[in-house]
Parts: structure tokens; C-alpha cells; sequence
């Protein structure tokens, strides 16, 4: 599906941000011989598939997280928003799984060349969760060595993490399973909760649910221990954090916001602009 107009402006207006702000990656960012560009790891791409490129214009952004909705219709898992878009032709395995085994293949064993960390695909499931998380093991388990794996307690890395969101029935045959391929995105209540980081490793939630400030204006003292002490109460259980909902309009209030989400070390910052969250990240050297 094609990006709306919305997105398209901006879109536009990153690409111009990043001109003016970041230098070219090729110049400032190239790693060592044998290394690409530096990944910028706290870049998530929100409902990734809605751009034109889905995965590689993230990838080309230096993402290292892209999310995904599915659907399961029959045995095939598509990919879309809404179910008015659905497209036998967009299916999970032709728009991520299969782009990302070719990606692995030529970057010797690793998604961004030379950067051996995962990379993070967020997988929300858009129908009942029992049955799509279902397929969508079915389908992972074809690609051995692409993912992260969970294995009689042990966590074995890949170079893709898949992590399950959405419909929260998926959590009962995930929590059955002594082996599996993906792991699951807790929410601020499963916080401190007994489920550990081998099966919830990422907390996600809601930024307007939890937090009044929108960027404008000062951070509320607060809010802001409370941020602090949400990211290190997860990273004391080996957790990540995103938050979803939070302004994405380019203009001084994102840029704040943002700006205390690194400073309170929130592990992905979520985002539809890929070129204006490169350019701020590159602006403050955030890895």
C-alpha cells in the first residue's frame, strides 16, 4: 500500500532534514573494511509495509527495528493494516521473511553488514492470536537459522529477533512452547511481573495512556522520573522499551520528546518518518 499524503510530506521534509543536519553515510558513517554504515538501533519503523519499499527502506535508513501487521486468511499470513487492504501477493513471507534470509546471506550472516546485533521484527498480529501465532511458528520454523531462538531455557542469538504483538490470545501456546522462534511484547502492567526477558523482551505501551506531556513546554518532573524509572526497571531484567503514540510530526515538540526518550535510554523511538528520525539520530550520535 502506498504511503498516504501525510506521510509522503513527511517523508519529504526528513529527506530534507537530513540533508541539512547529518552527513552522507557513505562520508561519516562507514564502519571499519568489511563493515556497512553505522545501524541506528533505536529506529523502529512503524507499520513499515506502508512504504514503498517495505523492509529495504528501512534497511537503507539503517533501522534496527521494522514492525509488521498480519492477518491470517486461510494458511497465508498478509500483510496490511486494514483488512480493506489486504493483497494476496503482500504475505508475510514474500514482503519480510524471504528479504530478510537474502539480506543475511549477503551480509555474511547479518542483517546490517558487520554488526553482529539483531535485528528487531515486530510482528503484531491483527486477527485472534492463538491461531495466527500458530501459522506464523509454522512459517519461522522454515528459517532455521534466521531468528533468535528459545530452547529449554536457553537463548540462542540470530540475526533477526522476532517479537509477537497485538491480539494478546498468542500468549497462551507461546508460554507452552520449551522451543520457539519469537518472543513476546509485555505492556507496562506486565512490568516487574513474573514472565521473564526470555519470553517478554520488550515492553511496549501506550505514550498517551502514561504520560500528559506531548513535547511542548517543559517535561514534568514526574513524568520524567517516571519515564527513567519505567526503562530501568526493564533493563534490570534485561527488557527493552517502546513506546507507541507519541508525536510524529516533524517540528520542535517531536524533536523534545525524542530528545528525552534518549536521555531516559528508551530503547526504540517509533516513528513513520524514516529519513527525520535518521537525521536526529545522527544529529545526536545515538546508537
Amino acid at each position: 500500500m502506498a504511503l498516504t499524503t501525510r506521510r509522503r510530506a513527511l517523508t519529504t521534509l526528513g529527506a530534507a532534514l537530513a540533508g541539512s543536519i547529518a552527513l552522507p553515510a557513505t562520508q561519516a558513517l562507514a564502519g571499519e573494511r568489511g563493515r556497512g554504515p553505522r545501524p541506528l538501533w533505536r529506529a523502529h519503523a512503524h507499520n513499515d509495509y506502508e512504504h514503498p519499499r517495505p523492509l529495504l527502506d528501512a534497511l537503507d535508513h539503517r533501522f534496527g527495528s521494522v514492525e509488521a501487521d498480519i492477518y491470517l486468511v486461510g494458511d497465508q499470513l498478509l500483510v496490511a493494516h486494514d483488512p480493506e487492504d489486504l493483497d494476496p501477493a503482500r504475505t508475510l513471507q514474500s514482503l519480510y521473511l524471504e528479504p530478510l534470509a537474502a539480506r543475511v546471506r549477503a551480509g555474511h550472516g547479518w542483517i546490517h553488514r558487520g554488526h553482529h546485533r539483531p535485528l528487531q521484527l515486530l510482528i503484531d498480529l491483527k486477527t485472534e492470536g492463538s491461531a495466527t501465532y500458530l501459522e506464523l511458528d509454522r512459517q519461522l520454523r522454515r528459517y532455521k537459522h534466521l531468528f533468535t531462538t528459545y530452547a529449554h531455557g536457553r537463548v540462542n542469538r540470530g540475526p533477526v529477533t522476532a517479537v509477537i504483538s497485538g491480539d494478546r490470545a498468542a500468549r497462551v501456546p507461546m508460554a507452552a512452547q520449551t522451543t520457539r522462534r519469537a518472543f513476546y511484547d509485555g505492556r507496562l502492567a506486565d512490568l516487574g511481573g513474573p514472565a521473564p526477558a526470555s519470553f517478554i523482551s520488550l515492553i511496549s505501551d501506550n505514550w498517551t495512556n502514561h504520560f500528559t506531556w506531548r513535547g511542548v513546554g517543559a517535561f514534568p518532573a514526574a513524568e520524567r522520573e517516571k519515564l527513567h524509572a519505567i526503562t530501568g526497571a526493564a533493563h534490570a531484567r534485561g527488557q527493552q522499551v517502546r513506546f507507541w503514540a507519541t508525536p510524529d510530526l516533524p517540528g520542535p515538540e517531536r524533536d523534545a520528546l525524542w530528545t528525552e526518550l534518549l536521555a531516559a535510554d528508551v530503547d526504540y523511538l517509533n516513528t513513520d518518518d524514516l529519513a527525520g528520525l535518521e537525521a536526529f539520530l545522527d544529529a545526536h550520535r545515538a546508537l
